[in-house]
């Protein structure tokens, strides 16, 4: 089975930091997590980045979108993919990366995020988990590098999980934790998949989830998180 760590800092730590940040990052690994997730998209040129909305407005107050600017008009907050490669070398951080295409762009952005791992991941950290809402693009990075382990993000589970997480190879199922019953977290876990839950910020919660079967939960508070499992 997929083997990942209790805790999970989500975007990084983004109670504390700016979220999909090298700051983030920093941030997650200070208050003890070893894992981060990231979300990556691509821009108007190719270029993976790490960016969860497709406009730069919610987080840098810029109204463009992000398959609309090319990198060079990106704000040096946004990370690439590479750079954020290096922060996780630098600080021994593994990750969830999640593949967030814009629209229309679900093979393209799995492709290039799976490029960018093989060339700049370092082999000395733990290899990086792909996670996707989008069947497409767990499938296209299955095809061009089945090497990497896949979680399947479903929000709400319903009984058809199982043929999609088959379709596409995975051996995790991330999850909602506010929608998660004990019923199916014992399914999830009874067919041998890894359950890892967001976005879960409260001890108690959490401890009541992994009370449940869960493996991992995702947090925008490592610490807290942490604090309350150990």
């Amino acid at each position: 089975m997929l083997q990942l760590p209790k805790v999970i800092g989500h975007r990084g730590a983004a109670a504390y930091a700016p979220e999909n940040t090298l700051a983030s990052f920093r941030e997650a690994s200070r208050r003890g997590a070893t894992w981060v997730e990231i979300d990556v998209k691509l821009t108007r040129d190719g270029v993976p980045i790490v960016m969860h909305d497709a406009s730069l407005r919610r987080t840098m107050g810029i109204d463009r979108l992000v398959a609309e600017m090319p990198r060079a008009e990106l704000p040096a907050d946004v990370p690439t993919l590479e750079q954020s490669i290096a922060c996780f070398a630098e600080l021994g951080l593994g990750c969830n990366v999640e593949i967030k295409p814009c629209e229309g762009r679900e093979r393209e952005t799995a492709r290039v995020t799976v490029e960018t791992l093989r060339r700049a991941w370092p082999a000395r950290l733990p290899p990086p988990l792909l996670s996707s809402f989008k069947d497409a693009s767990l499938a296209a990075a299955r095809d061009v590098a089945p090497e990497f382990d896949r979680a399947l993000l479903i929000d709400d589970l319903q009984d058809g999980w199982r043929s999609r997480t088959d379709a596409v190879g995975a051996v995790g199922v991330n999850t909602s934790g506010k929608r998660l019953t004990a019923p199916r977290a014992v399914e999830i876990r009874a067919a041998g998949f890894a359950l890892s839950v967001y976005t879960i910020n409260d001890g108690a919660v959490a401890k009541a989830l992994v009370g449940m079967g869960v493996h991992c939960v995702i947090t925008d508070a490592p610490d807290v998180i942490l604090a309350a499992l150990n």
